[in-house]
Order: C-alpha cells, then sequence, then structure tokens
C-alpha cells in the first residue's frame, strides 16, 4: 500500500462503491481517492486560511516570523477577506443557477420557445401574488412576464431588499436591519464582497464578515430560493412518489446515459428524448434492449423527485459509475463535475458531454442546450449516446448491486398536504414532544471521510431520538442507500416519530430535492415561526452538513446560521489561522443572529449536540422543563 492510501473497506460504507474501487484498480484506473493519496499531507497555510494572493505584492503567508502581509494586512483581515471570497463563490453558483432559471421562465413568458411551458399554473400566480403582481383577469404570460421583471430585480442593485423578505419572520428582519445585514440584491452582494476584499479596501475582520452574512442570505432567500420556486413552475411541484437508487439502476442490456450537475432545464430535455419511440427503436437497432436515464448528483435529485427518474449515486459516486463499464454518455450541466470523468471515461467506451458555455470540459464534446433548441439537442445527445453502445466492451461491464427502493417529492407543497393543508398537526407533534424538533442534513461527500458514514449514522442518531430530518442534494442518496427514505424506516425512529410517520404514511427522513432545495427548508421554517409568532432562532432546528467540501455548501451553512439555524460542519472551513473569526463562527454569531457553527467529525457525537441544543430551544419555548 503507497503511503497515504486508505483500504478500499475505509474509503466507503456501501458494497456498489467498494466494488467499483477493487474493478478501478484492477482495471487500472484512478479516482478521487488515489488523488488524494497524493496531495496529503495538505499544505497547512491554506488549510488554515493565512496565504493572500490577493495582490502582487505578495503571495504572503503568516507565521510567527512574519505576522504581517507586506500591505500590513495581519491574520484576522486574511482569513476574513479569504472566507469572504469562499463564500461569494457559493453564492455566485447557487444564484447564478436562480438567475438560468429565470432566463428560462422570461423565455417561456414571451413566446421565445416552444420546448419549455408552465407546469404549476396555481403555484406561479400565487407566488405573482405574492411579490405584488397583479393576477387578477390577467392572462397567464403577461403574469409570467411581470413576474421574471421581478425576479430579474433582485439580481439588481435598485431596490432596498430583495422580493421574498416577506417570508422571513419580522423579528428576524428586525434583527437584520440593526445589524445591517438586510439582503439587497444578489449581484450587488457578491460584487461588493470582492470590493471590500481587494487590496486597500475592507480591513476589519468582523465587518468583512458580517457582510458574508448579508451575501448568504442574498443567496438562501433570493438567488435559490428563485431556483427552486421557478423549477416548480417549469416543471412541476414535487408530490410524494417512488423511485430507486445505487449503482445497480443501470441496465447491463440497455443504453445508459446519466444526467449530472444541477439545473433541470437540461435533464427534463433529456428525459423526454429518451422516451422518443424513433430513438428507441433506434438503440434496440444498435443491439440494446432500450434507453435508461439515470440521475447523479443534484440533477439527479431534480429529476427524481419530479418524475422518479433513478438516481445511480452522489458526488463520490461519480467516477465509480463510470468504471461499471455500462454507462454510455454523462450529460452535464455545472457545478459539482470532476474534470476526472473525462479522463475515467477514456478508458471505457463512456462520453462525457457538456451543455453549458460556462462549464466546458476539455476532452468532453459540448452541445450548447439553448431555450429554443432544448428538445433538438437532446434528441442529437441520445443519438450520440446510442452510437457509443456500439463500442461498448460487454466483458467489462460489471452492475454491482440491486436497487434500493426510496420515497422522494416532498416539497413544503407536498408536506401541507399530508398534514391536511395546515402546518398545526406538525406544531402540535413538536409542542406534545413527539416530534421533538427538525435537522436538515445536506451538502456533499468528501474522501476525507468514509464515504457517507457520517451523513447516514447522523440521521440514524438524530431519527431514534424523535428529531425529523431533512434531506438534500448527496445526503439524499446516502439516506436512501441506508433504507432510511421508505416508510418502514419508522422501525429505526424513537417511539414519538415512528408514531407521526406511521399515522401519516411518510419516512421519518424526507427528501427535500437538490442542494439548491434547502430554500425549502428556510421556508418550512419560516412558515412554522410565522405560525408559532416566533424568530426562526427560538425553534428547535439545526442544520448539518457532515461531509462537505464546497464553497456552495459553506454559503449554505453560513445562510442557515444567519437565519437563525444552529449548523454542524463535520469540519471547518479554512479559517483556524484567526482565532477571532474561528470564535465568531463558533460563538460570537450567536448573540448576533442566534445562532452559530459547531465543528465535530464523529456523527454521533454531532447527533449529542445536535439534541442539546434542540433541548435548549423546546425549554426557551416553555415545552420542556
Amino acid at each position: 500500500m503507497k503511503k497515504n492510501e486508505k483500504k478500499i473497506e475505509e474509503m466507503s460504507m456501501w458494497e456498489d462503491a467498494r466494488k467499483m474501487l477493487r474493478k478501478a484498480e484492477r482495471d487500472g484506473v484512478e479516482t478521487a481517492w488515489d488523488r488524494l493519496a497524493q496531495q496529503t499531507p495538505h499544505c497547512n497555510f491554506g488549510e488554515t486560511g493565512i496565504c493572500c494572493r490577493i495582490c502582487t505584492m505578495g503571495p504572503c503567508r503568516i507565521s510567527k516570523k512574519a505576522p504581517l502581509g507586506v500591505c500590513g494586512a495581519g491574520v484576522d483581515v486574511i482569513v476574513a477577506r479569504n472566507f469572504g471570497r469562499f463564500l461569494a463563490g457559493g453564492a455566485a453558483g447557487h444564484s447564478d443557477h436562480g438567475r438560468d432559471c429565470i432566463e428560462a421562465f422570461h423565455a417561456v413568458a414571451h413566446g421565445e420557445t416552444q420546448d419549455y411551458r408552465i407546469k404549476d399554473e396555481a403555484k406561479m400566480l400565487r407566488i405573482a401574488a405574492e411579490l405584488g403582481v397583479d393576477v387578477e383577469g390577467r392572462d397567464l404570460l403577461d403574469v409570467a412576464k411581470d413576474l421574471a421583471d421581478e425576479f430579474f430585480e433582485d439580481f439588481g442593485s435598485r431596490r432596498g431588499t430583495i422580493g421574498f423578505i416577506g417570508r422571513v419572520p419580522e423579528k428576524q428582519r428586525e434583527n437584520w436591519k440593526n445589524l445591517g445585514i438586510v439582503p439587497r440584491g444578489v449581484d450587488r452582494e457578491i460584487t461588493e464582497m470582492m470590493h471590500r476584499t481587494h487590496m486597500g479596501c475592507d480591513n476589519d475582520a468582523g465587518n468583512t464578515l458580517l457582510h458574508g452574512l448579508r451575501m448568504c442570505l442574498a443567496d438562501g432567500w433570493s438567488g435559490s430560493m428563485i431556483a427552486t420556486e421557478l423549477s416548480d413552475i417549469l416543471f412541476g411541484t414535487p408530490s410524494p412518489r417512488k423511485a430507486q437508487v445505487n449503482l445497480g439502476v443501470l441496465k447491463a442490456d440497455q443504453v445508459n446515459i446519466l444526467v449530472h450537475g444541477h439545473n433541470p432545464i437540461v435533464s427534463e430535455k433529456i428525459l423526454e428524448a429518451v422516451n422518443d419511440p424513433e430513438l428507441i427503436d433506434m438503440a434496440k437497432k444498435a443491439g440494446a434492449s432500450g434507453i435508461n436515464l439515470a440521475g447523479l448528483c443534484c440533477t439527479g435529485n431534480e429529476l427524481m423527485m419530479r418524475q422518479g427518474i433513478p438516481m445511480a449515486g452522489n458526488h463520490l459516486m461519480t467516477e465509480l459509475a463510470i468504471i461499471t463499464g455500462a454507462v454510455e454518455l454523462i450529460v452535464v450541466d455545472y457545478q459539482c463535475i470532476m474534470p476526472s470523468l473525462v479522463q475515467v471515461g477514456n478508458c471505457y467506451h463512456t462520453k462525457m458531454v457538456t451543455t453549458a458555455d460556462k462549464a466546458r470540459f476539455t476532452g468532453a464534446d459540448h452541445v450548447r442546450f439553448e431555450m429554443h433548441n432544448g428538445m433538438e439537442q437532446a434528441r442529437k445527445v441520445v443519438r450520440m449516446a446510442i452510437e457509443r453502445y456500439t463500442m461498448r466492451n460487454q466483458d467489462r461491464v460489471e452492475i454491482p448491486v440491486e436497487p434500493v427502493d426510496i420515497m422522494t417529492g416532498f416539497s413544503n407543497e407536498a408536506l401541507l398536504e399530508a398534514l391536511g393543508g395546515s402546518l398545526t398537526p406538525l406544531i402540535d407533534a413538536i409542542k406534545a414532544g413527539k416530534v421533538r424538533g427538525a435537522v436538515g442534513i445536506v451538502g456533499c461527500n468528501n474522501p476525507k471521510y468514509k464515504h457517507d458514514y457520517c451523513n447516514v449514522n447522523l440521521a440514524r442518531e438524530l431519527i431514534k431520538k424523535d428529531i425529523l430530518v431533512l434531506v438534500t442534494g448527496c445526503v439524499t442518496t446516502a439516506a436512501g442507500k441506508a433504507g432510511l427514505l421508505v416508510p418502514e424506516a419508522i422501525e429505526q425512529a424513537g417511539p414519538g416519530l415512528k408514531e407521526v410517520c406511521g399515522s401519516l404514511g411518510i419516512p421519518p427522513v424526507l427528501h427535500m430535492g437538490s442542494c439548491v432545495d434547502n430554500a425549502r427548508i428556510l421556508q418550512l421554517a419560516a412558515l412554522l415561526a410565522n405560525e408559532i409568532g416566533v424568530s426562526i432562532a427560538d425553534l428547535p432546528l439545526a442544520a448539518s452538513s457532515p461531509e462537505w467540501y464546497s464553497e456552495k455548501a459553506a454559503t449554505i451553512g453560513t445562510y442557515a446560521v444567519a437565519s437563525g439555524i444552529y449548523t454542524h460542519l463535520g469540519h471547518p472551513p479554512n479559517i483556524t489561522g484567526s482565532s477571532a473569526v474561528t470564535e465568531l463562527a463558533l460563538g460570537g454569531l450567536d448573540e448576533l443572529v442566534g445562532a452559530c457553527f459547531v465543528i465535530e467529525p464523529d456523527p454521533f457525537k454531532a447527533a449529542d449536540l445536535i439534541d442539546e441544543r434542540i433541548t435548549m430551544k423546546r425549554r426557551g419555548l416553555g415545552l420542556e422543563e
């Protein structure tokens, strides 16, 4: 075994992953775990956030011998600037996804595309009215034009605040106002962060970080929330349905296409194309029995929760899916896509196809998707996959396991319907202690951890404590593979949660969508707080991202904290070089916004910490002695 290399049993808790890791060894294919070993140990300066390369007087590294950068910036300022820019990357990613959804919606409203349409008209009219758009007696598309303009305004700087600010509990809004962190516009806050962190601008660490909260709130309550609401309007609001997960969803005798990324604008058209009788007939003539579409990561979540399309895997399964030898094409849009997929695909017959100009990969084929040609391009991509099928070496195909059943599609609308149209039954269950609180477990995989070990065990421990768990993004696949996303999982829950979920016929772990759909959890928290007449910070809620890695995950965690939700991370962001910044994140924010971060790599200890926090909040509401 090479230095820093882990045993396969230490890499993942899943049999499908372990079998593919062994196959990768046999086939001579490098994976993320191999590259992690090559990169270990990591640079201490980078890991603690104490190097600065913002200007060319540097780069500067802070140490006892050199406590200041060339410009005179100290460790607190450097760490805060680095973290601010890290958060800006995450806010830009999810919010730009939201902008793409507005552009698609705008094209539909103005008749610029025949490939897309409004599927949930009632939701569109409801949101339009919420944002002050006149809907009475008007043509649907005229309302849509005005709503698109309202959403575009959220990305500018002409207004004093974002459109969905009315969803935030009044007590929360007043606190944000006092702190000067009411979000004004998505692009404005991101641009201002880049300006503040330019050399010679904001050199007060606390001030920089306060703007970081404001910027992240703009993402959570605007950019991401708009993406979620418009995806529902364009493609349908999710409702409970059955689906399947793991590599067993791949078919040895069919053309396998995987969609990967985050934006359903591409994947929804691919889904339509794979059901085209002409293309199915073409696949059969090529020797396949049909065409199989499955998802990876958040694009997979989008298709699964709306259409029941199976999920092949999460972030660390993307390379391993190719290693099955059964995948003809991976079609990607943007975000969380490893460049290595091109190289791994080259070891087999798998081709990677990019669809967005903002996310091109050297070695991949590019098929640009636009509003006016979505269906045409989707058919082109499916034909490419059928052609690749003829190149497949069936002797190298290995489908490692049988798929696992799950229940998906728990939008807020679906939850309210399950509760009889009112939050009162849930609030009554919380008051009675049958549901002691709720935790959103979200985010990524990181090869530094045993794959999905923390995600799964945290969820298991929380439901034992009668704490409802909500999952999005890559945690969805983990919870599904662990058997937690089916009603039968109530047998693993505490007695109170078992009773409540059993009466509703739902799992104790609910799938609420892709990572951008964490905005659903924010909205649900706000609905509960407004119904009870308190701040979100007063509720027995928490959030967690045990195996996170990305800028987006840090931004999500920050907008959760800024919204008053205690947030657990498995490891800290690169801020530990500054005690001032670290102390603010782990405690000081509690005094400012009513929540803070907590760091704990052990999922069992993390569950206890979250349980203690929920108990404290219940006591504050007079629900527990």
